[in-house]
């Protein structure tokens, strides 16, 4: 299957805002602002992603400006605690940096930002350099995907395959990436499989099959 952006470097940010390990507190408050992030990656050397300082690594300094005094308290937070007094990039990032690789399936970058919990990733090559940055905004990109353009793949490289000589041409329908299959195929067995095929189509929505068993052929006589 060709028609669909189906890794990372297909629907990534090539242009990325980036900072080094000692860029100030306040200047990366000022780069968040201006190019209107909310995470930067940490470079270092030719642009090879050390870590990632978001908005939430730069709350701590605030969160802590009025905290509960408690020393015990105080305690079991001491990283964010720490972070509350960095000044620097180095000091605030988190690390090492949760990256995806620019051939990486785009399921496989959406497993890693539920798992990890973050919204946004950078995005590394083979040598481990920075070549993007991919948000779950990127990822939703696939449901833009034109009704005519899902039709035309689904046609072609699902249904053309799985169904063989069918007795009358199946018809392929997609409303707001919604598939509607419609015909009569001689092993309705292999709806499962082309269902599964099809929901991995990206862009599709959801399929529905109404489908009925082709007409026995005629006895020989």
């Amino acid at each position: 299957m060709h028609g669909s952006p189906y890794v990372v470097s297909d629907v990534m940010t090539h242009t990325v805002v980036a900072i080094g390990p000692d860029a100030s507190f306040k200047d990366i408050v000022r780069l968040m602002e201006q190019w209107k992030v909310s995470a930067l990656p940490v470079l270092v050397g030719e642009g090879r992603v050390v870590g990632v300082v978001s908005e939430a690594d730069l709350l701590h300094k605030e969160e802590f400006r009025d905290s509960d005094p408690d020393r015990f308290t105080q305690l079991r937070r001491l990283p964010d605690l720490a972070k509350a007094g960095a000044l620097t990039a180095a000091e605030l990032m988190s690390s090492p940096a949760v990256t995806v690789h620019a051939d990486a399936p785009l399921a496989e970058a959406a497993r890693i930002m539920a798992q990890r919990k973050v919204k946004r990733l950078p995005v590394v090559g083979d040598t481990g350099l920075l070549e993007g940055l991919v948000s779950r905004a990127d990822l939703l990109k696939v449901f833009l995907r034109p009704d005519e353009e899902i039709a035309g793949e689904v046609r072609r490289e699902i249904v053309s395959s799985l169904f063989l000589a069918p007795s009358e041409p199946l018809s392929i329908e997609v409303s707001d990436g919604r598939v509607t299959v419609t015909g009569n195929v001689r092993d309705t067995s292999l709806v499962p499989v082309a269902a599964r095929l099809i929901r991995a189509v990206e862009g599709v929505v959801d399929v529905e099959f109404r489908l009925t068993d082709a007409p026995a052929a005629p006895p020989r006589r």
